[in-house]
C-alpha cells in the first residue's frame, strides 16, 4: 500500500524540490501537487494548477486586503483539492506553505491527513527587517498593524498543523515562543554534488569576455536587486574595490524587480537608483549586470568567484548563501543573525557589519590581493555545507522522518482551544446569574457587519 503525499505551494516545487525528487524515485509513494500558474511539473508528481483571477480589493479595509486576496486564493485551491479528491487521491501527508493562504482549506478537505507546514518567517516590527535600515522610512502604527496581519494565515496554519518546519534556527525564533516547540528545524538542503568547486569552470560575461578561476571575480547574487539584500551597500563599496584592483571584474546577478521590502519610487527601480549614485566613480566596462540567469550559469559564476558578497537584513536566509559555500566560495557576509547562523568568521567565511561600506571594500580587496590566505576558509565552507545541509545525506532523510504516519494521530477536526472552565475565570469576568442577567445587545462595526464579499 502506497503512502500518498500532497505538496501545496503556489510556486511548486520551490522548497520541496529535493524531497519530491527523492520520493519520486522510490516505490511506495504516490505524489501530487497543487500550485498556481508558475508551478513547474516534476517527474512522477501529478500537478494540478489553479488560476487566480484578477480581484479588486480597493473596497476592503487596508488592514484586510492581503487576507482578502489569500481567501480568494484559498477558494481556488479548494476547487483544485476537490478535483484531486474526485480522482480518488486522499493524501496521508500534506506539505504546504501558508504564506499565500493556500493552507486555509486543507484541514476541511482532508481532515485525517498529517499536515506539515513550512514556517519560513514570522513578520514583526522589531528584531527583523522592519526598521533595520535607518536610510528608509519606518511605517507608523497603522503600518505595524498591517504587518502583524500578514501573519494571519500562518497562525491559522500553525494552529491546525501537526508539525511546522523552519529551514534555520533563526527563522524558527521569529515565531511566537509558544509555537516554537511545534516547529522542527530542517533545511530543504543543497545539492552539493551539483554545486561544487570546479577549477576549470568558465563564465561568459555580457561583453563576450570569458573568465575563469584565475581571474579576479567579485560576485553578488540576489533574486532582485534591492536594499533588503544589501544591494545599495555593495554598490557603494565598488568604487574603492575597482580603484585598488584594476583587474577586478564585478559580476552582479539579479533582476530589476522587487522581492521583499519597500518598493522604489514610482517609475524607477532600486538597480538604477543606486547605480546612478556611484556611476561616475565606476569603470563600467568592469561591472557586469547579468540579470536573471539559468541555474548552470549561476553555478559557473560561483565557481569562478574570488570573493562572493552576501548581505541581508535580518530576514530569510537565501539559498544562494549556502550554495556559494558549497561551491567553495570565499563568502563575505553581513554580520546579521541569519548569516551568523551559518558563517563563523575566520573559519568558513568572513563577516562585516551590514552598513560598513569601507570595511566591506577592504575585505574584498584583501581576498583579491592574497587569495592563498583564504584557501582553507573556502574548503571549510564547503565541508560545513556537506556536513550540515547536504540534501541527500542530511536534509531529505530528516524530512522523511517527519512524514512518519506512526506519529500520534490527531482528531479528524480542527484544533480549537476550548478556553478555561468558568471556575478558573477571574471573578470580575464571571457571568452573573441568570436572574440578574440583562439581555445583551450585540454591536458590530460596519466592516464586521458586511461579512465576506
Amino acid at each position: 500500500m502506497s503512502m500518498k503525499i500532497l505538496f501545496v505551494h503556489n510556486n511548486f516545487p520551490a522548497q520541496y524540490r529535493n524531497l519530491a525528487a527523492a520520493l519520486a524515485t522510490e516505490p511506495g509513494f504516490e505524489l501530487a501537487a497543487v500550485g498556481a500558474s508558475s508551478a513547474q511539473p516534476m517527474s512522477s508528481v501529478k500537478l494540478i494548477k489553479y488560476a487566480l483571477p484578477d480581484a479588486d480589493v480597493s473596497g476592503t479595509h487596508p488592514f484586510a486586503r492581503r487576507f482578502d486576496l489569500e481567501c480568494r486564493r484559498a477558494e481556488q485551491v479548494l476547487y483544485s483539492l476537490s478535483t484531486l479528491a474526485t480522482s480518488g487521491f486522499s493524501p496521508d501527508v500534506i506539505l504546504a506553505h501558508p504564506g499565500w493562504g493556500e493552507t486555509l482549506p486543507l484541514r476541511t478537505m482532508f481532515p485525517k491527513a498529517r499536515q506539515l507546514v513550512y514556517c519560513e518567517f514570522y513578520y514583526g516590527a522589531e528584531g527583523r527587517d522592519i526598521g533595520f535600515d535607518p536610510e528608509f522610512p519606518v511605517s507608523g502604527r497603522d503600518g505595524h498593524i498591517g504587518l502583524q496581519l500578514k501573519n494571519a494565515t500562518t497562525l491559522l496554519a500553525l494552529a491546525d498543523c501537526d508539525v511546522g518546519i523552519s529551514p534555520t534556527y533563526w527563522q524558527q525564533s521569529t515565531f511566537p515562543r509558544h509555537y516554537q516547540s511545534k516547529i522542527e528545524v530542517v533545511h530543504e538542503g543543497i545539492d552539493t554534488s551539483r554545486v561544487r568547486p570546479d577549477a576549470q569552470a568558465h563564465l561568459t560575461l555580457p561583453n563576450g569576455r570569458r573568465v575563469g578561476a584565475s581571474d579576479e571575480i567579485v560576485t553578488f547574487v540576489v533574486r532582485n536587486l534591492e536594499p533588503l539584500r544589501g544591494y545599495h551597500i555593495f554598490m557603494r563599496a565598488l568604487p574603492e574595490i575597482l580603484r585598488r584592483r584594476p583587474n577586478a571584474q564585478i559580476v552582479i546577478i539579479g533582476r530589476d524587480g522587487l522581492s521583499y521590502g519597500l518598493p522604489p519610487p514610482a517609475g524607477s527601480n532600486w538597480k538604477s537608483i543606486f547605480l546612478e549614485e556611484v556611476r561616475d566613480r565606476l569603470d563600467m566596462s568592469r561591472v557586469h549586470f547579468m540579470g536573471g540567469v539559468p541555474y548552470d550559469t549561476f553555478i559557473a559564476a560561483l565557481q569562478v568567484s574570488s570573493a562572493h558578497v552576501y548581505l541581508t537584513y535580518p530576514f530569510v536566509l537565501s539559498w544562494s548563501a549556502l550554495e556559494a559555500m558549497s561551491a567553495g566560495c570565499l563568502v563575505i557576509g553581513s554580520d546579521t543573525a541569519p548569516v551568523c547562523e551559518v558563517i563563523s568568521p575566520g573559519d568558513n567565511g568572513l563577516l562585516v557589519p551590514f552598513f560598513a561600506v569601507d570595511e566591506l571594500a577592504e575585505r574584498v580587496v584583501e581576498a583579491l590581493q592574497e587569495p592563498e590566505r583564504f584557501f582553507a576558509i573556502r574548503e571549510a565552507a564547503r565541508h560545513f555545507v556537506i556536513e550540515h545541509y547536504d540534501a541527500a545525506r542530511i536534509c531529505v532523510p530528516r524530512m522523511r522522518e517527519l512524514l512518519d504516519l506512526g506519529a500520534p494521530a490527531r482528531p479528524a477536526r480542527r484544533n480549537v482551544w476550548t478556553g478555561r472552565p468558568p471556575s478558573e475565570w477571574p471573578t470580575t469576568l464571571r457571568r452573573p446569574s441568570r436572574k440578574s442577567f440583562a439581555p445583551l445587545r450585540m454591536e458590530m462595526s460596519d466592516a464586521e457587519d458586511q461579512g465576506p464579499s
